[in-house]
């Protein structure tokens, strides 16, 4: 059986799915996205994913084609559709399909955005086993354009980043720029030193996670010292441990970067840490 998706309000199978030729998620990357996870069968952070995506389209001036209730309800249907215990929901809105290509924007009055979402079954997502080893990054050159705080669909150079990685046998990319960490290709990135956990603040250069807004939250209540900053590549290799956070892979222990072993070499005490109480309260939270 195949899945059911979600387009323009209707309910579909995969395969009856159809997006026009014209739509400008496909020509432009004129679109954004939200990615959120599924445990028990029920949505981890759902409100902070809706209100950036309430963001995302704000800053590009782009009309958002459903209500916040309504996102929701589409969320949770297709997530009993599909009976998905352990996965995640994509979703993306893009400016929509004018009927023909032009580099200037519809007038959204006449052409409505489109909207799509589907979900992708992933069982064992909380009990991953990088999460147990570790993963291993590299470092590249941040080229990406200057808003990376919007959530758009123009992902092609972090794809990059992936294949880079993946032929030098690791993991992922760590992207840098002005000599310091931006970061992850599809996550944001931290480093712990003398039990100080260190990220970049918040800026146009990072997206705003909503994974990292929870992690830096429940690091408070556990009374661990937090500090936002920039930090350097050479810094991360003299780091004591480190880990990215993103909604699909929550907090994930970084141990290698650019063949650099951190510690020794095995997920740090704070990054698996992290991890469980993320875990726990999201399960204890999920909607």
């Amino acid at each position: 059986m195949s899945r059911i998706v979600y387009v323009n309000g209707e309910y579909l199978p995969e395969e009856d799915a159809k997006i026009s030729i014209f739509d400008r998620g496909f020509l432009m990357a004129d679109g954004v996205y939200e990615v959120t996870s599924i445990l028990d069968g029920k949505l981890i952070d759902f409100p902070g994913h809706a209100k950036r995506l309430e963001r995302s389209l704000g800053e590009l001036d782009m009309a958002n084609p459903v209500t916040m209730d309504e996102l929701l309800a589409i969320h949770r249907a297709l997530v009993a559709k599909n009976d998905i215990v352990e996965g995640l929901v994509y979703l993306q809105i893009t400016r929509g399909a004018p009927g023909d290509r032009d580099f200037a924007f519809p007038d959204p009055a006449e052409t409505p955005s489109t909207i799509v979402l589907f979900t992708q079954n992933k069982p064992g997502l909380a009990d991953s086993p990088a999460a147990k080893k570790g993963t291993k990054v590299i470092s590249i050159e941040d080229i990406r354009w200057g808003r990376r705080d919007i959530k758009t669909v123009q992902l092609l150079y972090p794809s990059m980043g992936k294949m880079m990685a993946k032929k030098a046998g690791c993991d992922d990319a760590w992207m840098v720029e002005d000599g310091f960490v931006t970061e992850g290709t599809s996550n944001n990135a931290y480093i712990v030193k003398g039990g100080k956990i260190i990220t970049r603040e918040l800026s146009t250069d990072i997206l705003h996670g909503i994974t990292r807004a929870a992690v830096l939250r429940l690091a408070a209540e556990a009374q661990m010292e937090v500090e936002e900053r920039n930090f350097t590549i050479d810094e991360a290799k003299q780091a004591d441990e480190a880990f990215t956070t993103s909604a699909s892979a929550f907090v994930m222990p970084v141990v290698e970067i650019d063949g650099v072993a951190l510690g020794d070499g095995t997920p740090g005490a704070i990054a698996k840490r992290l991890r469980e109480i993320y875990l726990e309260e999201s399960r204890k939270t999920a909607i």
